[in-house]
């Protein structure tokens, strides 16, 4: 099983997939983790990696490209894979598709979690009430302010995957404001076998 998860910052992406990861024996391949495993075990494309980021720069698609594809190789990916900010853009998603292609392989379904940004802004600032009512620390980046500057970036570079995917007839959407059982039960409504796209 392959699939990718579209969704703005908070809309439960990483809940779902850990849920998916459990449930079929998958790996989660998070771009930032795959990075930071590449250039620590020194592989060729993680030596590359590195010089980039400690320049500060954002690794161009190629190097990312290559480092999901030596991850999608390991053994511990055979039963398949969630991509999990990857692709965030068309380009991103365009080569995506000529590397699987040129392994044999095709996504299963591209699964986007819909959410209302006015909503998802309501969600944040409850969630700081309620980690200050319980005494924690608040996560810096866990404010309107940042969440609403990421929504920015999701809009801009990111959602033109939702028409590319869904010219394809790969994307299959879900409310991402329900309750977190609802959401699981509507992606595994959208996973039953035999409705796969690709292959």
């Amino acid at each position: 099983m392959r699939l990718i998860l579209l969704g703005p910052p908070g809309a439960g992406k990483g809940t779902q997939a850990q849920r998916l990861v459990k449930q079929h024996g998958i790996v989660q391949l998070s771009t930032g983790d795959m990075l930071r495993a590449a250039v620590k075990a020194g592989t060729p494309v993680g030596r590359k990696a590195k010089h980039i980021m400690a320049r500060g720069d954002l690794c161009p698609d190629d190097v990312v490209i290559a480092i999901v594809s030596d991850r999608i190789d390991e053994p511990d990916a055979a039963k398949g894979f969630i991509l999990d900010g990857f692709p965030r853009t068309v380009a991103q998603a365009e080569a995506l598709d000529r590397m699987l292609q040129m392994k044999g392989l095709g996504l299963d379904a591209v699964i986007e979690l819909r959410v209302d940004p006015a909503g998802l802004l309501r969600r944040i600032e409850k969630r700081i009430a309620d980690t200050k009512a319980r005494g924690e620390p608040v996560r810096a980046d866990d404010t309107p302010e940042v969440l609403k500057k990421r929504l920015d970036a999701y809009q801009a570079q990111t959602a033109p995957l939702i028409d590319y995917y869904g010219k394809k007839g790969a994307l299959r959407t879900v409310d991402g404001m329900a309750g977190i059982p609802e959401v699981g039960a509507a992606i595994d409504r959208i996973l039953v076998p035999g409705k796969a796209y690709g292959g």
